[in-house]
Protein backbone atom coordinates (compact mmCIF):
# COMPACT_ATOMS: atom_id res chain seq x y z
CA UNK A 1 0.00 0.00 0.00
CA UNK A 2 0.64 3.58 -0.22
CA UNK A 3 2.23 5.34 2.47
CA UNK A 4 1.95 9.20 2.97
CA UNK A 5 3.48 11.62 5.27
CA UNK A 6 1.59 13.82 7.90
CA UNK A 7 2.86 16.62 10.29
CA UNK A 8 1.57 16.76 13.88
CA UNK A 9 3.37 19.82 15.47
CA UNK A 10 7.09 19.27 14.98
CA UNK A 11 6.96 15.21 14.39
CA UNK A 12 6.79 13.64 11.18
CA UNK A 13 4.57 10.70 11.03
CA UNK A 14 4.46 7.66 8.45
CA UNK A 15 0.75 7.01 7.29
CA UNK A 16 -0.11 4.09 5.38
CA UNK A 17 -2.87 5.85 3.22
CA UNK A 18 -2.86 9.41 2.04
CA UNK A 19 -5.50 10.97 3.85
CA UNK A 20 -5.64 14.92 2.17
CA UNK A 21 -7.49 18.12 3.05
CA UNK A 22 -10.29 17.04 -0.11
CA UNK A 23 -10.19 13.18 1.82
CA UNK A 24 -11.51 15.00 5.17
CA UNK A 25 -14.00 17.28 3.79
CA UNK A 26 -15.75 15.13 1.73
CA UNK A 27 -16.33 12.55 4.53
CA UNK A 28 -17.28 15.50 6.94
CA UNK A 29 -19.83 16.24 4.46
CA UNK A 30 -20.88 13.33 4.03
CA UNK A 31 -21.32 12.47 7.70
CA UNK A 32 -22.85 15.15 8.91
CA UNK A 33 -25.74 14.71 6.29
CA UNK A 34 -26.14 11.12 7.15
CA UNK A 35 -25.60 11.59 11.02
CA UNK A 36 -25.74 14.95 12.12
CA UNK A 37 -22.56 14.80 13.87
CA UNK A 38 -19.92 17.86 13.15
CA UNK A 39 -16.69 16.71 12.39
CA UNK A 40 -14.27 19.60 13.54
CA UNK A 41 -10.68 19.91 12.42
CA UNK A 42 -9.80 18.66 15.69
CA UNK A 43 -11.13 15.32 14.51
CA UNK A 44 -9.58 14.65 11.94
CA UNK A 45 -7.05 12.19 13.29
CA UNK A 46 -9.90 10.36 14.91
CA UNK A 47 -11.65 9.76 11.51
CA UNK A 48 -8.85 8.69 9.42
CA UNK A 49 -7.96 6.11 12.32
CA UNK A 50 -10.78 4.82 12.52
CA UNK A 51 -11.71 4.56 8.83
CA UNK A 52 -8.15 3.25 7.47
CA UNK A 53 -9.41 -0.26 9.37
CA UNK A 54 -12.40 -0.08 6.68
CA UNK A 55 -9.61 0.48 4.08
CA UNK A 56 -7.86 -2.36 4.91
CA UNK A 57 -10.64 -4.62 5.47
CA UNK A 58 -11.92 -3.97 2.08
CA UNK A 59 -8.71 -3.73 0.92
CA UNK A 60 -8.69 -0.36 -0.62
CA UNK A 61 -5.26 1.42 -1.87
CA UNK A 62 -6.62 5.32 -0.64
CA UNK A 63 -9.49 6.93 0.58
CA UNK A 64 -10.67 8.22 -3.22
CA UNK A 65 -11.48 4.26 -3.82
CA UNK A 66 -13.02 4.59 -0.34
CA UNK A 67 -14.94 7.74 -1.36
CA UNK A 68 -16.24 5.92 -4.11
CA UNK A 69 -16.99 3.04 -2.85
CA UNK A 70 -19.18 4.73 -0.54
CA UNK A 71 -21.43 6.26 -3.44
CA UNK A 72 -22.98 3.14 -4.57
CA UNK A 73 -22.82 0.52 -1.45
CA UNK A 74 -25.30 1.01 1.09
CA UNK A 75 -23.88 -1.48 3.23
CA UNK A 76 -20.56 0.83 3.82
CA UNK A 77 -22.33 3.21 4.67
CA UNK A 78 -23.70 2.06 7.36
CA UNK A 79 -20.10 0.51 8.26
CA UNK A 80 -19.10 4.05 7.95
CA UNK A 81 -21.56 5.43 10.45
CA UNK A 82 -20.69 2.56 12.74
CA UNK A 83 -16.75 3.75 12.80
CA UNK A 84 -17.22 6.84 13.42
CA UNK A 85 -19.96 7.08 16.02
CA UNK A 86 -18.63 7.28 19.62
CA UNK A 87 -19.70 4.72 21.98
CA UNK A 88 -18.47 5.38 25.47
CA UNK A 89 -20.92 4.11 28.44
CA UNK A 90 -21.50 2.45 31.54
CA UNK A 91 -23.85 1.21 34.26
CA UNK A 92 -25.53 4.35 35.96
CA UNK A 93 -23.49 6.75 34.50
CA UNK A 94 -24.17 10.41 35.94
CA UNK A 95 -25.89 8.21 38.56
CA UNK A 96 -27.44 11.93 40.03
CA UNK A 97 -30.22 10.85 36.76
CA UNK A 98 -31.05 7.43 38.10
CA UNK A 99 -31.38 8.48 41.92
CA UNK A 100 -33.34 11.40 40.63
CA UNK A 101 -35.80 9.11 38.98
CA UNK A 102 -35.86 7.19 41.58
CA UNK A 103 -37.35 9.67 43.88
CA UNK A 104 -39.10 11.85 42.00
CA UNK A 105 -40.44 9.91 39.05
CA UNK A 106 -41.15 5.86 40.24
CA UNK A 107 -41.56 6.42 44.15
CA UNK A 108 -44.33 9.29 43.82
CA UNK A 109 -45.76 6.59 41.05
CA UNK A 110 -45.42 3.84 43.59
CA UNK A 111 -46.83 5.31 46.07
CA UNK A 112 -50.29 6.63 44.08
CA UNK A 113 -52.38 3.50 44.39
CA UNK A 114 -55.09 4.64 41.98
CA UNK A 115 -52.48 6.65 39.54
CA UNK A 116 -51.59 5.79 35.63
CA UNK A 117 -49.39 2.63 35.86
CA UNK A 118 -48.10 3.13 32.30
CA UNK A 119 -44.62 4.78 31.51
CA UNK A 120 -42.51 5.26 28.83
CA UNK A 121 -39.22 6.08 29.29
CA UNK A 122 -36.39 6.66 26.29
CA UNK A 123 -32.89 6.13 25.83
CA UNK A 124 -31.65 7.97 23.09
CA UNK A 125 -28.33 6.92 21.64
CA UNK A 126 -28.12 3.62 24.30
CA UNK A 127 -24.99 2.55 22.96
CA UNK A 128 -24.40 -1.00 24.41
CA UNK A 129 -27.23 -1.02 26.29
CA UNK A 130 -25.11 0.19 29.90
CA UNK A 131 -27.77 3.13 29.91
CA UNK A 132 -31.10 1.38 29.26
CA UNK A 133 -30.39 -1.97 32.01
CA UNK A 134 -29.60 0.49 34.65
CA UNK A 135 -32.73 2.77 33.58
CA UNK A 136 -34.33 -0.78 34.09
CA UNK A 137 -32.82 -1.81 37.21
CA UNK A 138 -33.80 1.53 38.47
CA UNK A 139 -37.62 1.01 38.09
CA UNK A 140 -37.52 -2.69 39.48
CA UNK A 141 -35.69 -1.71 42.30
CA UNK A 142 -38.72 0.91 42.98
CA UNK A 143 -41.83 -0.22 41.89
CA UNK A 144 -43.26 -2.68 43.78
CA UNK A 145 -44.44 -5.87 42.03
CA UNK A 146 -43.17 -4.00 38.66
CA UNK A 147 -45.17 -6.50 36.42
CA UNK A 148 -48.65 -4.98 37.80
CA UNK A 149 -46.97 -2.06 35.40
CA UNK A 150 -46.89 -1.04 32.46
CA UNK A 151 -43.02 -0.39 31.47
CA UNK A 152 -41.64 0.23 28.64
CA UNK A 153 -37.98 1.64 27.78
CA UNK A 154 -37.48 2.18 24.16
CA UNK A 155 -33.63 1.99 23.49
CA UNK A 156 -32.39 3.67 20.12
CA UNK A 157 -29.04 4.29 18.71
CA UNK A 158 -27.95 4.27 15.02
CA UNK A 159 -25.00 2.35 15.09
CA UNK A 160 -26.46 -1.44 14.18
CA UNK A 161 -23.27 -3.01 15.64
CA UNK A 162 -23.69 -1.85 19.15
CA UNK A 163 -27.70 -2.50 19.32
CA UNK A 164 -26.42 -6.58 18.40
CA UNK A 165 -24.60 -6.09 21.36
CA UNK A 166 -27.25 -4.46 23.51
CA UNK A 167 -29.70 -7.08 22.82
CA UNK A 168 -27.26 -10.01 23.81
CA UNK A 169 -27.06 -7.89 27.52
CA UNK A 170 -23.71 -9.72 27.97
CA UNK A 171 -20.78 -7.99 29.45
CA UNK A 172 -16.95 -8.93 30.28
CA UNK A 173 -16.59 -8.92 34.29
CA UNK A 174 -14.81 -5.67 34.39
CA UNK A 175 -17.86 -3.51 32.49
CA UNK A 176 -19.54 -4.42 35.81
CA UNK A 177 -17.27 -4.36 38.80
CA UNK A 178 -18.47 -0.49 39.77
CA UNK A 179 -22.02 -2.55 40.48
CA UNK A 180 -23.05 -3.14 44.00
CA UNK A 181 -22.89 -7.09 45.00
CA UNK A 182 -26.54 -6.57 45.60
CA UNK A 183 -27.61 -5.57 41.61
CA UNK A 184 -25.46 -8.34 40.63
CA UNK A 185 -26.91 -10.88 42.41
CA UNK A 186 -30.33 -9.77 41.70
CA UNK A 187 -29.93 -8.32 37.99
CA UNK A 188 -26.98 -10.60 36.56
CA UNK A 189 -25.94 -14.38 35.49
CA UNK A 190 -22.39 -15.64 35.54
CA UNK A 191 -21.30 -17.29 32.17
CA UNK A 192 -18.09 -18.42 30.94
CA UNK A 193 -17.07 -16.96 26.83
CA UNK A 194 -13.73 -17.02 25.00
CA UNK A 195 -12.41 -13.78 26.79
CA UNK A 196 -13.82 -14.81 30.74
CA UNK A 197 -16.12 -14.55 32.91
CA UNK A 198 -18.91 -12.10 31.79
CA UNK A 199 -22.48 -11.44 33.43
CA UNK A 200 -25.51 -11.54 31.19
CA UNK A 201 -28.72 -8.95 32.58
CA UNK A 202 -31.19 -11.46 33.14
CA UNK A 203 -34.35 -12.16 31.66
CA UNK A 204 -36.72 -9.62 33.57
CA UNK A 205 -34.22 -6.70 33.06
CA UNK A 206 -34.06 -7.36 29.12
CA UNK A 207 -38.04 -7.84 29.07
CA UNK A 208 -38.36 -3.92 29.83
CA UNK A 209 -35.81 -3.03 27.21
CA UNK A 210 -36.68 -2.73 23.62
CA UNK A 211 -33.83 -1.91 21.17
CA UNK A 212 -34.19 -0.11 18.01
CA UNK A 213 -31.86 1.53 15.17
CA UNK A 214 -32.65 5.00 14.98
CA UNK A 215 -31.37 8.40 12.88
CA UNK A 216 -31.75 11.09 15.16
CA UNK A 217 -32.08 13.57 12.42
CA UNK A 218 -34.69 11.33 10.46
CA UNK A 219 -38.26 11.74 11.60
CA UNK A 220 -39.06 10.13 14.75
CA UNK A 221 -41.02 7.56 14.66
CA UNK A 222 -42.38 7.22 18.24
CA UNK A 223 -45.71 8.71 18.94
CA UNK A 224 -45.47 9.81 22.83
CA UNK A 225 -46.44 11.10 25.04
CA UNK A 226 -42.53 10.06 27.06
CA UNK A 227 -42.15 10.45 30.49
CA UNK A 228 -38.57 10.19 30.42
CA UNK A 229 -36.15 10.86 27.97
CA UNK A 230 -32.39 10.03 28.25
CA UNK A 231 -30.71 11.73 25.61
CA UNK A 232 -27.23 12.25 27.35
CA UNK A 233 -24.08 12.91 25.34
CA UNK A 234 -25.71 12.50 21.99
CA UNK A 235 -26.07 16.42 21.25
CA UNK A 236 -22.93 17.19 22.10
CA UNK A 237 -22.20 16.08 18.56
CA UNK A 238 -24.44 18.46 16.92
CA UNK A 239 -24.03 21.59 15.64
CA UNK A 240 -26.28 24.22 17.22
CA UNK A 241 -28.72 24.36 14.34
CA UNK A 242 -29.05 20.51 13.85
CA UNK A 243 -29.80 20.61 17.86
CA UNK A 244 -32.45 23.09 17.38
CA UNK A 245 -34.31 20.96 14.58
CA UNK A 246 -33.85 17.63 16.85
CA UNK A 247 -35.40 19.12 19.97
CA UNK A 248 -38.28 20.98 18.07
CA UNK A 249 -39.29 17.15 17.20
CA UNK A 250 -38.43 15.73 21.19
CA UNK A 251 -40.27 18.42 22.86
CA UNK A 252 -44.11 17.45 21.20
CA UNK A 253 -43.54 13.68 22.57
CA UNK A 254 -43.30 14.88 26.29
CA UNK A 255 -46.02 16.62 28.34
CA UNK A 256 -45.52 19.62 30.47
CA UNK A 257 -43.94 17.70 33.80
CA UNK A 258 -42.04 15.34 32.01
CA UNK A 259 -37.99 14.96 32.65
CA UNK A 260 -35.14 15.12 30.12
CA UNK A 261 -32.06 14.16 30.93
CA UNK A 262 -28.75 15.72 29.34
CA UNK A 263 -24.87 14.77 29.60
CA UNK A 264 -22.84 16.80 31.42
CA UNK A 265 -21.40 18.99 29.04
CA UNK A 266 -24.83 19.99 27.31
CA UNK A 267 -26.79 22.64 27.35
CA UNK A 268 -30.75 23.90 25.98
CA UNK A 269 -29.33 27.13 26.45
CA UNK A 270 -30.37 28.61 23.10
CA UNK A 271 -31.25 25.85 21.45
CA UNK A 272 -34.79 25.29 23.08
CA UNK A 273 -36.92 27.21 25.11
CA UNK A 274 -39.41 24.03 25.68
CA UNK A 275 -37.92 23.13 29.06
CA UNK A 276 -36.97 24.77 32.24
CA UNK A 277 -33.39 23.50 34.04
CA UNK A 278 -34.88 21.90 37.63
CA UNK A 279 -30.96 20.61 38.54
CA UNK A 280 -27.46 19.69 37.10
CA UNK A 281 -28.92 18.62 33.48
CA UNK A 282 -32.40 17.92 34.57
CA UNK A 283 -34.64 19.57 32.54
CA UNK A 284 -38.81 19.18 33.04
CA UNK A 285 -40.88 20.30 29.87
CA UNK A 286 -43.01 23.52 30.47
Amino acid sequence: MNAASARDGNTLRLREFAFGEEDFQALRVLVKSLTGIHLSDQKRELVYGRLTRRLRVLQLRSFAEYRERLKGDTQEVAELCNAITTNLTSFFREPHHFHYLREHVLAPLAADHRGDRRLRIWSAGCSSGEEPYSIAMTVLEALPEPGRWDVRILATDLDSEVLQHARRGVYPEERTCDLSPERLQRFFTDRQEAGGLCRQVKPQVAALVTFKQLNLIHALPMKGPLDVIFCRNVVIYFDKDTQRELFSRIAPLQRPGDLLFLGHSESLFKVCDSYGLIGKTIHRRI
